[in-house]
Parts: structure tokens; sequence; C-alpha cells
């Protein structure tokens, strides 16, 4: 069968900071295991037969977090669709059924969210290849998962009868909102409820079909905006007019609550999370013999059913119980367990007030590497950089600032006005204020050096770029 993986790659992922923030989700975080939550998503379907390449469906700022780490886990996508604006499931599930149709005109698509884990990867094989015999006939089949608690996070699906005496199939009675606990709770005693994953198996043309029905002002603009969009490099930009019209609906409310055609429901006992707080990556984590989770350099004296995470710096916990304390760069979450889920209220603080701290991390991925803060006072700023073998930064200037660069390991290539130079470990040069220069890693190891910025302004806005590989040049 023609199986198309749609990876959505959007998102905010605020329930899980310090570490997940809009510039950098959960997504692409090492939540569980080495591997990043997108890239477990992608090789998941390495063992799934007559499965294409996947379509990633990301944003402008995020495409080059999803490249990389894509590359990282030796994953060659079909096309990374770039929304100009976040506009729910229904339009980016349009764009990517119109890319898929390119390929095969009997295109199924697999609708798959890039921040859940899934444990149980054969019945996860299993439900596939269920779901695509029930869509290949025009049904549109979501993938449901046995509740196991009253939860109240999530939506829930109702089950109808067997579909044609299919033990792992039925036809959808109703979709229904998150319900209240006392709802959930009788949810879950009925036994005729599943959770709502957000997995999707729908045959191309049927979708657009429906939604042209149901949501004829999203069929057309998104079409439009695919039929106009633009390649840029390795990405495909829909076109920002057209796919601005498209209303913000999921593809719940689009379709799959109206549709004539039968929606059907394939249940299969996954091993499904969507880590939608740190209790519950807490409850997918191995426990020590008190029910902590410590993971980095953490130091824990009479402590029990805690999760104490440190990223950067030795943690120290004495004398606490059923505790979430998660450390980064620069904040630091402790929060009772029982209130995880009120960790979005902090972020809502943090925007009100205009933080960054809910942004960004100090840890900034660029297309050629990553850079780091790591000291900033009154007209200076200290970074690290790390540059990847064969990447170069933009050949650029700035208009406030001048720069100091400092080779810890590796070699750098270096063009500083007129001249270019090449500098090993601990050799440095100077750029002055206004000066052309480019930095280049020509070897086969990362390039690390240290930056001393000093000047009246450091923004990151003070950039301009005259050539650029990436597409970046802004003159």
């Amino acid at each position: 069968m023609n199986i198309f993986p749609v990876v959505l790659c959007g998102g905010s992922g605020s329930r899980l900071w310090p570490m997940s923030r809009r510039g950098y989700p959960k997504q692409y975080l090492k939540l569980i295991g080495t591997q990043s939550l997108v890239q477990q998503t992608a090789l998941r379907l390495r063992a799934i037969d007559g499965v294409a390449p996947p379509i990633i469906i990301t944003n402008n700022e995020q495409r080059f977090v999803v490249a990389e780490q894509l590359r990282q886990a030796g994953v060659v996508p079909s096309s990374i669709v770039l929304e100009p604006f976040g506009r729910n499931t229904a339009p980016a599930i349009a764009a990517a059924a119109y890319v898929a149709l390119q390929q095969s005109a009997d295109a199924l698509l697999l609708v798959l969210p890039s921040d859940h884990v899934i444990r149980n990867e054969k019945a996860f094989r299993d439900a596939i290849g269920t779901a695509a015999q029930v869509a290949a006939d025009q049904y549109l089949v979501t993938f449901g998962i046995a509740p196991e608690s009253p939860h109240t996070g999530y939506g829930y699906i109702r089950r109808g009868g067997a579909l044609n005496g299919n033990a792992s199939a039925y036809t959808v009675s109703s979709f229904v909102e998150k319900p209240d606990a006392q709802t959930a709770a009788r949810f879950l005693a009925d036994g005729h409820y599943d959770w709502n994953s957000g997995i999707f198996m729908l045959k191309a043309s049927t979708y657009l079909e429906e939604l042209r029905h149901y949501e004829p002002n999203i069929a057309e603009h998104a079409e439009l905006s695919f039929r106009q969009a633009q390649l840029d490099n390795d990405f495909l930009r829909l076109e920002p007019e057209a796919f601005a019209a498209c209303p913000n609906i999921s593809i719940d409310y689009a379709v799959m609550e109206k549709t004539s055609r039968a929606a059907v429901v394939v249940t299969h006992e996954l091993g499904w999370n969507d880590i939608g707080s740190w209790t519950a990556l807490f409850e997918l984590t191995d426990l020590d013999d008190l029910g902590n989770a410590l993971l980095g350099d953490v130091l824990a004296e009479s402590v029990s059913n805690s999760y104490i995470r440190a990223e950067h710096r030795m943690v120290a916990a004495i004398g606490v119980d059923n505790l979430i304390v998660v450390e980064t760069a620069d904040a630091v979450l402790v929060a009772h367990r029982d209130n995880a889920q009120d960790v979005k209220k902090i972020v809502e603080r943090l925007n009100t007030s205009g933080r960054r701290e809910s942004v960004t991390q100090r840890r900034v991925v660029r297309p050629w590497g990553s850079y780091e803060g790591v000291d900033e006072g009154d007209r200076f700023q200290v970074k690290r950089i790390v540059v990847n073998p064969g990447a170069q930064l933009s050949l650029q200037m700035h208009h406030h600032r001048a720069e100091h660069w400092i080779v810890v390991k590796g070699t750098a290539r270096v063009t500083n006005g007129e001249k270019t130079i090449l500098l090993c470990e601990n050799q440095s040069t100077f750029i002055p204020l206004g000066n052309k220069h480019r930095l280049e890693n020509p070897g086969k190891i990362p390039l690390e050096l240290i930056e001393v910025q000093s000047g009246s302004y450091l923004g990151e806005d003070d950039i301009v770029r005259f050539e650029d590989k990436y597409g970046r040049a802004s003159s």
C-alpha cells in the first residue's frame, strides 16, 4: 500500500517548561532514551512495510532544527513543508494530502503527532495494517487508546459496533470533548470509550473530498497555498496569504465529527503516552527503590516519589517527597507532582511579562550548528559557538559590535575583511565593528570557539547578511 506518513511538528510544548519552549518544543528533546521524540517517531516507521519517506509539517522557526535532527537519525524525508502560520491540523493535513497525491493517486496518509511515545511498536504496526485496509475502502480512521485512568486532559471516542466483524476496528458512535473528572470516571467504567490519540489514517483523496464538502474554505485556500508554494533549498514554503485565509480548525472539528462516511476507530494496546506533563513523564521513567526518577547529576538524601532532572548543574535534594524538580541553564522548576499541569500558568506569566525564558533556551540551534550564552553584562556578551564539520556562517557584518574569537577545538577558516586565515586550537582573531566576516569549519570534527562581543548593542538582529548558503541573506 502507498502509505505516506505525515509528521506534525508544530506546537509550543509549554507543559514541559523549562526544558520545552516555544522555539524548541518537546518533540526535539531527548526526554526518554538517546533520541528526541521526533527522531523516535520517524525511526518507528522504518519497520513498517509499504511506508514512504515521511512528509514533515513544521514552521519557519523550527525548520533547521527538524532537518538537522532527521539528518542525525539518518532519515531522509520526502518533503519538509513550512506553514507560514499555525492553522491547526485540518489545513496542515490538507497540504500534506496534495504533496502525497503528487506521488500516488491512491496515497494513504498516516497522520502522526511528533511528540508522543509508543512503547509497543509491534501493536503499532498491527494497528497501521488494520487501519490501512479500512482507509483504503474510503473510511476515515482514527486511532483510539484504551483508557488506563479517568483522564480529563484527553478527548474521548465512543465506540459503536465492530466493522465487518473486525475485532479491532469499530464505527465511531461519537467524539467527546475533554470531560470533567466525574464524566471521565463514567467513561472508564462504561468500557466503550477510548482516548483520542490524534493519530489518523486517511485516503488523501477521500479526506480532500470531505474537506471540500464540510470546510470548503480550508480546501480552497490550502490548495491555493500549495499550488503557489515556493521551494527553498530543502523546504517547501506554502504561500502565506492563501494559507492565512484557512480557518484555524482541527481535523476532528473539520471532518471527523461531520463526515457522512463512517468514521472508524482502530483500537490496539500501543503503550501510548502524549507526555502531557512532568507527571506523565515521571510515570514513563524507570524508578529507584524509593520511587524516584533521578536524571543527570543529582544527589538525593531521604527523597521519595520524586522526579529530579539536572541538565547543567548538580542538583541536591534532601528530605522531600512527591516533587518535580527540573534544572536547565537559565531556569529551575520546583513543583508538587499533583500540580504539574499548572506549569502552563508560569509560562503564561512569562509571556505576559515579555521574558525570553518561555521562548528560547540558552543554547540556540542554527543550520550551521549552535551557540550558547555563557555570560553577559553592560556592553559585553560571551558565547560558546559550535560549527558543524563542513558548515559555514553567513558572510555578514555588524553595525554596533566588535567580536573576539578564540578557538578551543578544531580548525576555523575566518574571512575578516579582505583576508582569509586558518586558526587552530588556542589561536584567536579580532573582528572590528563594520568588517565583513565569515566563520567556516573546514575540518572533520566540530569547531568550538568562544566569542566575546563588545559594543553598544548586542542583539541578534544586528546582523547584515551578504551571502548565506541557507537563504537568509538580507542585502
